[in-house]
């Protein structure tokens, strides 16, 4: 996977997550993984196809999404109420849109799908075909992973194929 491309996801990342949470976050562990994905807490996925295909997880503890819920809602927010994952989809989104923003600045195109919530069920698909960059951010609230699993096209397949002589 080229940095170029993980970049942007990283920069997204640590603006969304500062923002939200008023505070600083720095890197953690970053790595690379082949195996299939295990959700640390609430998992949000945003997948997308064009010269660049794949998916971005977004994963914390439910305890920092209600926190991150409440921040963004302005008051007191329960771990168990409906805003909480609905959050974890949004900062997904954020994140998402950030990159693809900048990625699109550069000359990408693709099309994006909106987040949804990951599941077990998902997790179990989720990887087991393709190289993943993954990271943790460190936040004054707890840490969110980030899970990056994308491929470069060059060019579309159509636009390999010979023209057609006539």
């Amino acid at each position: 996977m080229k940095m170029e491309l993980i970049q942007p996801f990283i920069n997204a990342a640590d603006a969304v997550l500062s923002q939200g949470l008023s505070g600083t976050t720095k890197v953690g562990h970053l790595a690379m993984e082949e195996d299939g994905y295990r959700r640390k807490g609430l998992a949000a996925v945003v997948s997308f196809k064009g010269q660049i295909e794949g998916r971005l997880i977004l994963d914390m503890e439910p305890g920092l999404a209600a926190a991150l819920a409440a921040c963004l809602a302005g008051g007191d927010v329960d771990p168990s109420d409906a805003i909480v994952p609905e959050t974890v989809c949004e900062l997904a989104n954020m994140v998402s849109g950030n990159a693809f923003t900048q990625l699109n600045d550069r000359g990408f195109q693709f099309r994006v799908f909106p987040p949804t919530l990951l599941t077990e069920d998902q997790c179990a698909k989720i990887g087991s075909d393709s190289e993943a960059t993954v990271l943790s951010f460190d936040t004054p609230g707890g840490v969110v992973h980030l899970n990056i699993s994308m491929r470069y096209h060059s060019r579309r397949t159509g636009e390999r194929l010979p023209a057609a002589v006539s």
